[in-house]
């Protein structure tokens, strides 16, 4: 099972030539060690051991190239942006895969690839450079804007969506003053010639922190591309007893409440409030009979394997007889 990783764990796992050095492993072995991958080389003189490499999603690892990256570099260090800011912020980036870091660097004509790490030339305002656990990185609405605008949609749209969430929901709750103020503060940042500004501006737009997963984020992209419009995300049951429930999406013309399932909701301890997998899907058993009987209505479920395009969502929503309109 795959997990998440925070800055303060990630810097645990990071292993320097000198330290591997300074424990006995000879110079001879250690080059060994890399060849046979038992060691995973990061950066110059930075590594991670493979078993611990092999438990993380991508943006675990490329957190970890960046973290090597500090590591190694002189003074203040590099200002991260783009993926890597993102990553440093705790910013989901659905399926990214295997990226070079990205940091700035004012002055340059051309951005250019040195050692794995993409150098951009970009000028960036005061209000748009930030410090987090001693990393200079782009501000949250610029990391935003900056992944809205090169990467795909549906990682574009997951990183708004958590980046809109942070600072507009509250609980289940949304401010739709801190939203419109968030949307609005990030399109002014999208100015005239920057590349992907098109594509930024329909992340923005559709972005909606009420999604809590960036499973819930791509099924949201998928649905759009179904053509569906008639549903609503988030959508508040009080069960016979008085419980309180949310549910991901509502689909009115079907009287049908759909569910994002991803694994970690019953295998992540960060993410589950069960004491283990097993209580947690049997609470789930019973918040969803609960939920069908005070409501009358249908469930949907889906996991990741059903957003990976809008047919295999779109046929396993056909499968609970909810389709989209026309």
């Amino acid at each position: 099972m795959r997990r998440r990783l925070e800055i303060s764990q990630a810097r645990k796992l990071l292993l320097s030539r000198e330290q591997l050095l300074a424990a006995g492993l000879p110079v001879r072995r250690l080059r060994q060690d890399v060849a046979a991958g038992r060691l995973i080389r990061l950066h110059r003189g930075a590594y991670v051991r493979a078993g611990d490499w092999s438990t993380l999603w991508w943006e675990g690892r490329h957190l970890l190239k960046v973290l090597a990256v500090r590591a190694t570099s002189p003074g203040t260090g590099p200002l991260f942006s783009h993926t890597s800011a993102a990553v440093i912020w705790g910013l989901p980036l659905y399926r990214m895969g295997d990226k070079p870091v990205q940091i700035v660097v004012d002055g340059r004509r051309h951005s250019r690839v040195i050692a794995g790490v993409i150098r951009r030339d970009m000028r960036l305002a005061a209000d748009e450079v930030a410090e987090l656990d001693g990393l200079r990185l782009t501000s949250p609405a610029r990391t935003a804007l900056d992944v809205a605008r090169t990467g795909t949609f549906e990682m574009a749209v997951g990183c708004a969506d958590a980046a809109l969430r942070q600072v507009s929901v509250t609980g289940q709750q949304r401010d739709a003053d801190a939203d419109a103020e968030w949307r609005a503060d990030v399109l002014k940042r999208a100015g005239i010639g920057l590349r992907g500004v098109r594509q930024a501006r329909c992340v923005i737009e559709f972005a909606d922190g009420r999604a809590q997963l960036p499973g819930e984020s791509v099924s949201r992209v998928r649905l759009h591309q179904l053509g569906f419009s008639q549903y609503d995300l988030q959508i508040p049951v009080t069960g016979s007893q008085g419980d309180q429930y949310w549910v991901d999406f509502a689909f009115l013309r079907s009287r049908t409440f759909g569910e994002f399932d991803g694994e970690g909701k019953y295998t992540d301890a960060t993410l589950r409030s069960a004491p283990d997998a097993h209580t947690a899907v049997l609470a789930e058993k019973r918040r969803e009979d609960d939920i069908r009987g005070v409501t009358g209505w249908r469930f949907a479920r889906w996991g990741y394997e059903h957003i990976r395009t809008p047919d295999a969502l779109g046929a396993r929503l056909a499968a609970f007889g909810v389709r989209p309109p026309g």
